[in-house]
């Protein structure tokens, strides 16, 4: 009995779906990811003519105020603006360690008692190294 052979068929490997997928993680990289910093507040700065230049420390704790007396520390919003909500929130952001410098981002508008209220949360607790962020006044 004489069998037929089949035709050998070439195998190849399809690069369509392979290239699809690349792509697509391209893209997925490309909208998660982050390229400006961002924060949950929006805050306008208020001006000072002499601004000294302090070096950046990477282990600042940012208290931020927006204009309507609320709170974020770290970038994490606050439930409420009382003192000791601003203090739990601070001494856990620090995690206990009171040399770390706290920078005060508040709006221009903010109200003098909201910035009192972080002032003093900070002082409480033992920070020493308190700053408050301002931007340069424009030349007129």
């Amino acid at each position: 009995m004489k069998f037929r052979r089949q035709p050998v068929q070439e195998v190849t490997v399809n690069l369509t779906p392979l290239i699809d997928v690349v792509f697509l993680l391209l893209i997925f990289f490309m909208v998660s990811t982050t390229f400006t910093r961002e924060t949950r507040l929006e805050v306008d700065l208020p001006e000072a003519s002499v601004s000294s230049q302090a070096p950046k420390e990477q282990r600042e704790i940012k208290m931020e105020i927006s204009q309507t007396g609320v709170y974020a520390i770290s970038g994490q919003v606050l439930p409420g603006n009382s003192l000791e909500i601003v203090k739990a929130a601070l001494e856990r952001a620090s995690g206990g360690d009171i040399t770390r410098p706290v920078v005060l981002i508040a709006d221009a508008k903010t109200p003098h008692e909201s910035v009192v209220i972080a002032m003093e949360a900070a002082g409480e607790l033992g920070f020493s190294k308190l700053s408050i962020a301002t931007q340069e006044a424009e030349a007129k």
